[in-house]
């Protein structure tokens, strides 16, 4: 089985390429997902949350606002870490727990583990590889201000929330340009999709001690 850490930039385009490479046979663990799954009324990390930040940040039907969790985190490095300490050993554990049930369903699975901050907080360790799936920052800019109807100081403004995307490329191991043609993405999907099953190979014969290593593919 293939571990890949898969993360991006603000509209890099990547949940359209997750839908392709689970087309060509990946399986993916949603880091988002599972962190709203438990965030759920009632669950454990939802329980912590509430004690930590109080009733306030719940809608009506006692679910988290995260815009109202966000609101009160906003602006504060402490909040923010009690935050993370509370949500992130949880979702990894979780995540760990999706990857062993892909592993034994499938011992030769690519498993896409998607997380938008996965290079920010340093998780890159955790996986085989990183693919980063990647658009220039104009790029980015003029798709946010389009998709979300903002000026381009909003925009910009969203995108530095975030590591800048070409220091996520130095990062990365294999790299998926997205700012181009749809035919033009499907090409290079196919591409990155060989790579990573000759990666899958490499790994079961050298065995899964060390990160897989291969020609770093950055077009």
């Amino acid at each position: 089985m293939l571990n890949v850490g898969l993360t991006g930039g603000i509209a890099t385009g990547k949940s359209t390429v997750v839908r392709m490479l689970v087309r060509r046979g990946a399986r993916v663990v949603d880091h988002d997902a599972l962190v709203h799954a438990l965030q759920e009324p009632g669950r454990p990390v939802w329980q912590r949350i509430v004690e930590a930040f109080g009733r306030e940040i719940l809608d009506a039907a006692g679910r988290i606002d995260r815009k109202k969790l966000g609101a009160v985190v906003f602006g504060s490095e402490e909040r923010r870490r009690v935050l993370e300490g509370i949500v992130h050993p949880a979702v990894l554990e979780e995540a760990q727990r999706e990857r062993e049930r892909i592993g034994r369903e499938d011992e030769r699975a690519i498993v896409l583990s998607d997380i938008p901050l996965l290079l920010e907080v340093g998780m890159q360790g955790l996986f085989d590889l990183v693919l980063l799936v990647y658009a220039p920052r104009e790029v980015q800019i003029a798709r946010v201000m389009k998709r979300n109807r903002m000026t381009r100081d909003e925009a910009v403004a969203r995108l530095e929330a975030q590591m800048p995307i070409d220091e996520k490329l130095k990062r990365a191991d294999v790299v998926i340009r997205n700012d181009g043609t749809m035919k033009e993405l499907e090409a290079r999907v196919d591409e990155v999709w060989e790579e990573l099953l000759a990666r899958e190979r490499q790994k079961r014969v050298q065995g899964s001690g060390s990160r897989v290593r291969g020609t770093e593919t950055r077009d």
